[in-house]
């Protein structure tokens, strides 16, 4: 893999967002929408409910910023590979000198990019509008960070395999595969609020395991080792199932002469 390839493609991308307003306010007006929605209507049951309940307001806008880290890696990944669709620069990036490992590489730099803008602005205002401090979490922040960039990334990767297999029709994948398995991810809730057939497969997701550590951090102060041990080993599995999906579904989509249909659809 060559660093310079690597950064010239991810400087690519940057130029995008760089040259288009519209492009960098997104990563800021979605995010911060979530916010201001979740985050209000958790003010709004603290005032109508008795008891002990400022924990869930952390438990929501931490999910909410923790679920947008996943969010953002994966379209870092789908989004930098639709970019080159629509401007019809696809078949110039696999024509080019360029690795496969090093295409995805500048995919995942943007993702990290994309992550840091916005988790910046969301850490600001949920401090700011609701004294939520994501530094609460101190060391264990790297940790949980890092699992759910890794299964954006695999995520990201088996979205672009599905668009190359099934063409610019199936685009809206590019948004919908993360939302797929937000359901049983126990982002808002915990796993044993799942029907107990739903519980074992919502356990094969590493992205399970962050939220319920997310959740033992902030109820209990601990940081449960188990969570993340078992994150980590599903982020393996899915990044090498993954990253094999995407590599076999180019070859198969090269050798069938149909990456000219998906790169000028």
């Amino acid at each position: 893999m060559n660093p310079r390839t690597v950064a010239f493609l991810a400087l690519r991308y940057i130029f995008l967002y760089s040259r288009n307003a519209v492009r960098f306010v997104e990563l800021i007006f979605w995010p911060g929408l979530d916010l201001l929605v979740w985050g209000f209507l958790t003010v709004f049951l603290q005032r109508n409910t008795t008891g002990d309940f400022p924990q869930f307001i952390s438990f929501l806008i931490g999910a909410m910023i923790f679920w947008d880290v996943l969010f953002r890696a994966q379209q870092g990944v789908a989004i930098s590979f639709l970019e080159d669709v629509w401007t019809r620069n696809l078949l110039n990036i696999f024509i080019a000198p360029v690795r496969v490992s090093e295409y995805l590489a500048a995919t995942f730099v943007v993702g990290i990019l994309r992550i840091l803008v916005t988790v910046s602005i969301l850490s600001v205002l949920a401090m700011l509008l609701y004294s939520f401090d994501i530094l609460h979490f101190r060391w264990a922040l790297l940790p949980f960070f890092g699992n759910l960039l890794f299964f954006g990334w695999s995520l990201g990767m088996i979205s672009m395999a599905l668009i190359l297999r099934w063409g610019q029709a199936a685009e809206s994948l590019a948004w919908a595969v993360p939302f797929l398995i937000q359901p049983i991810s126990a982002v808002f809730y915990p796993v044993d609020v799942l029907p107990v057939w739903l519980q074992p497969i919502a356990r094969l997701l590493p992205s399970t395991h962050v939220f319920e550590g997310m959740r033992a951090v902030l109820k209990t102060g601990t940081f449960e080792w188990k969570y993340m041990a078992a994150a980590c080993g599903l982020n393996l599995v899915f990044l090498v199932a993954a990253g094999t999906y995407f590599g076999w579904m180019l070859a198969r989509v090269k050798k069938r002469g149909l990456l000219t249909k998906v790169a000028t659809q």
